[in-house]
């Protein structure tokens, strides 16, 4: 009995609260329209509005315990006159909100958008704790200051899908004058959710916006970004949402749709009307789907951490079983060898002769090699004071004249030589040539505090930025996989770079082992640590454990906030270890002549500044393609002829005397006599490498690839796998081996580097195009729910780089035993 009567005791209460209302209005001078007209949801009330009349209406309704309704107010005027709009404004029990009809909207340049057609959601009541339903009054008041009559159209309905649902999709339409918000309340078991919104259609350019249930809610062009979180959208957007930013657990989802697409990377629409500035009802309404899925849990990210930790810490232990039987074997040969001096001495001496036998034909062009690298006196030089001594003796620093006997003081004798051997190339003293390269180890180093701090610094502010102000269009992540942690908007792909600072450690502590053990070598006087072997130097290779350590904190300072104006964060020391991979290559049979550390991290200065002007002027500027095409065709020219004379050729004045001689000797050599090269297999590599350098600058200067960073990174790449694939091919023609390690590294190196490059064209961002282009490549995880492949990338590139550091360090264990004398170069 009494739950029947509830329902007509609350009609009623209904009922009276409405008189009381109107009652109240028309005391107050509701104005000519009379007291509020009773209005009923569903129906369509048609009228006419001046300014001598105003029309107003009441509309009452309840709501059950803990539920939130919604209430949706829709409007039409045919009036065009923007000088008399129809003004509506809806009175509830906590706030006000107004429009005018028609609404105006405003796009670039200052061109003006009007519509006709209105629909807003009111501010929903919030739901109270009370166990009897609470009664709610809405008014709505039309008014116009027309002198004339204006017709208008109301409709007030009730919102039946108000809330969204977890997991369950939820499709609607929006235009411009017609946005959509929606409540969403977490779960009990959910701390975090990923709001998911597709659509068929690129365009019209939208917003999604999460807001807090603050009333009033943001939900037009010009006020969207006012509050919460938002990013504009095409066909796919994504926002991670996280319990504890909403202390009430729950938010609004705002959808709107932008009266322009350029924002969206659309272009501007065609004006009508015969008016530039002025359009009137574009046809922009976008059909979306919104669905809501929990995301993943704090166990995932303690998961995913071990595994990178652990994934890394295994190359540690595989490292320590290597350093162990390398230990074995040769304490075993040792002992061996120590017993087969003992059984007979001499039998060392005589097993590896002094001099060295001249290869026939050796004289071709050349004076006698025998007359000047054969013997004892190649070794004289190097050694110099007793071994294992560091004195701070004047011949100890380095100057710009080599330190060998005056009569074999003219390198550009020795290196005119047709058959060039390591003996010829590695006769300054070993303690200097040391000295200078052990310079690019501090150097770098250097390099790497003044460069990181202020990137980090940047990066600090640009993720405070974000999360301040709720612009997620300022960052390029991939939102369908990006997981925050603290402040960190994509934590996963920071995490994803540790491979690189664990690698490059591990990489670091090979060098020093190395490093250690040839010192000890040198203090027992081992005759194969003196005239045997490539000269061991390690300068070089502690630099590359540096560069690969600051290529993964700098990545990870990208990956803070990924977008086109911090690129060259990411690629900057990617830039230095091509570099110096390169050097090195170059270093293991030419150690005399090799770059200083202060040119070569000159000439990256330049690469570096070179790339950050392609990333400003590389877009559209067709003369600086030029220039720079221009400059990369003179810089392979001027270097292909200093490494094709072994440094002989002396730049001129202004570099032109290098370029000079070089056309003479090509007159001269290919023209006049068209004889053949003297040089023949670097010939063939500086033929081959000029000619994948031009393309490059052909292709750079009719393409202009906007990702100049990449271009440029691309021309490294490739140089220097021509150069190791020539430096191996050569190495097999000479009769060298590769022992199992080395070989092991290379075809590492080649599995991993495949594996790596497949994940790293899985484009799932580009800050090339707008944020909301570039959402339209986001994909979900794909390793552990928490990784998605450019993660992956992450994780083998490490792997792949600490493989290729591993071939320049082992590939030529080979020639430990065999003299100095009888290594070719090339």
């Amino acid at each position: 009995m009494a739950g029947g009567a509830a329902p007509v005791l609350g009609a009623l209460l209904c009922v009276l609260l409405w008189a009381a209302a109107a009652a109240a209005a028309a005391a107050a001078g509701g104005g000519p329209g009379g007291s509020p007209a009773p209005g009923a949801f569903g129906h369509v009330y048609r009228g006419t509005v001046n300014i001598s009349a105003e029309r107003v209406y009441a509309f009452a309704y309840s709501s059950e315990p803990g539920q939130v309704d919604a209430v949706r107010v829709y409007v039409n005027s045919s009036s065009e006159n923007l000088q008399y709009p129809v003004l509506f404004v809806v009175r509830q029990q906590k706030g006000v909100l107004s429009w005018q009809v028609p609404l105006i909207f405003r796009g670039l340049y200052q061109r003006t958008y009007n519509y006709q057609e209105v629909s807003r959601t009111l501010c929903p009541s919030e739901p109270t704790s009370e166990t009897k339903p609470s009664d709610q009054i809405i008014f709505v008041d039309v008014s116009s200051m027309a002198p004339f009559n204006i017709a208008y159209e109301l409709l007030v309905t009730r919102l039946k899908n108000f809330q969204l649902e977890t997991n369950k999709a939820f499709n609607f339409t929006a235009s411009p004058s017609q946005p959509q918000y929606f409540l969403y309340k977490f779960p009990e078991d959910v701390d975090s959710v990923i709001i998911k919104v597709v659509s068929d259609a690129v365009y019209p350019c939208s917003v999604v916006s999460v807001q807090d249930i603050v009333c009033p809610v943001y939900d037009l062009d010009h006020n969207v970004e006012f509050n919460g979180v938002y990013q504009s959208m095409t066909k796919q957007a994504a926002i991670t949402v996280q319990r504890k930013d909403f202390p009430g657990e729950q938010f609004f989802v705002v959808f709107v749709i932008k009266p322009e697409d350029y924002a969206c990377g659309g272009s501007v629409p065609s004006s009508i009307h015969g008016n530039v500035n002025r359009t009137w009802n574009l046809q922009r309404t976008k059909n979306l789907q919104v669905t809501i899925v929990p995301s993943i849990k704090k166990s995932v990210y303690v998961q995913a951490m071990f595994f990178s930790f652990l994934s890394f810490l295994s190359f540690y232990l595989g490292s320590v079983v290597v350093a162990f039987v390398h230990y074995i074997s040769t304490d075993i040969k040792l002992t061996v060898l120590g017993s087969v001096s003992i059984a007979g001495s001499g039998i060392m001496t005589s097993s590896h002769p002094i001099t060295a036998s001249t290869p026939e034909g050796s004289s071709y062009g050349a004076i006698d090699e025998s007359s000047s690298s054969g013997g004892q006196q190649l070794s004289t030089p190097e050694r110099g004071p007793p071994v294992g001594s560091d004195t701070d003796s004047s011949v100890e620093e380095e100057s710009d004249f080599d330190t060998m006997p005056e009569i074999e003081s003219d390198k550009n004798v020795i290196r005119t030589k047709v058959f060039l051997y390591l003996s010829d190339l590695s006769r300054k003293d070993r303690r200097i040539v040391s000295k200078k390269y052990k310079i690019y180890f501090w150097n770098i180093i250097t390099i790497a505090v003044f460069y990181a701090l202020p990137v980090i610094q940047l990066v600090i502010t640009y993720q405070t930025v974000v999360n301040v102000t709720g612009n997620q269009d300022i960052c390029y992540y991939n939102f369908l996989c990006a997981h925050p942690l603290g402040v960190l908007s994509a934590f996963n792909n920071i995490l994803s770079n540790v491979g690189h600072m664990l690698l490059g450690f591990l990489f670091l502590l090979i060098v020093l082992r190395r490093d250690v053990l040839h010192r000890r070598a040198m203090e027992m006087k081992d005759i194969y640590t003196l005239d045997y072997g490539i000269p061991k130097h390690f300068g070089l290779f502690y630099a590359m454990g540096i560069a690969l350590m600051m290529e993964g904190v700098l990545s990870a300072c990208y990956h803070v906030c990924p977008n086109y104006s911090n690129f060259q964060f990411d690629t900057s020391f990617m830039y230095m270890i091509a570099g110096l991979c390169m050097l090195k290559l170059y270093q293991t049979r030419h150690p005399d002549i090799n770059a200083s550390a202060y040119s070569a991290y000159a000439s990256f200065a330049v690469v570096i500044c070179l790339a950050v002007l392609g990333v400003v002027f590389g877009k559209n500027d067709v003369w600086f393609w030029v220039i720079f095409s221009l400059i990369h065709v003179l810089a392979s020219l001027a270097l292909s002829t200093q490494i094709y004379y072994m440094g002989r050729f002396k730049i001129g004045k202004f570099y032109l005397g290098i370029f000079r001689r070089a056309a003479m000797v090509l007159y001269t050599d290919c023209i006049q006599q068209c004889s053949r090269p003297m040089y023949m297999d670097r010939m063939v590599l500086l033929i081959v490498g000029n000619l994948v350098n031009w393309s490059f600058a052909i292709f750079g200067l009719v393409y202009r690839p906007r990702d100049f960073a990449s271009y440029i990174l691309g021309i490294f790449i490739c140089n220097l796998l021509l150069y190791l694939a020539f430096y191996i091919i050569m190495k097999l023609r000479s009769s060298e081996k590769l022992l199992p390690i080395p070989l092991f590294c290379i075809m590492s190196t080649a599995v991993v580097w495949a594996a790596a490059l497949y994940f790293f064209f899985q484009t799932l961002s580009s800050w090339e195009e707008t944020p909301a282009e570039s959402r339209e490549k986001n994909r979900p995880c794909i390793l552990m729910g928490f990784f998605d492949d450019h993660d992956v990338w992450h994780f083998l590139s490490a792997a792949a780089l600490f493989f290729s550091f591993l071939v320049l360090l082992t590939l030529d264990d080979d020639l430990d035993t065999v003299r100095r004398d009888k290594i070719p170069v090339f």
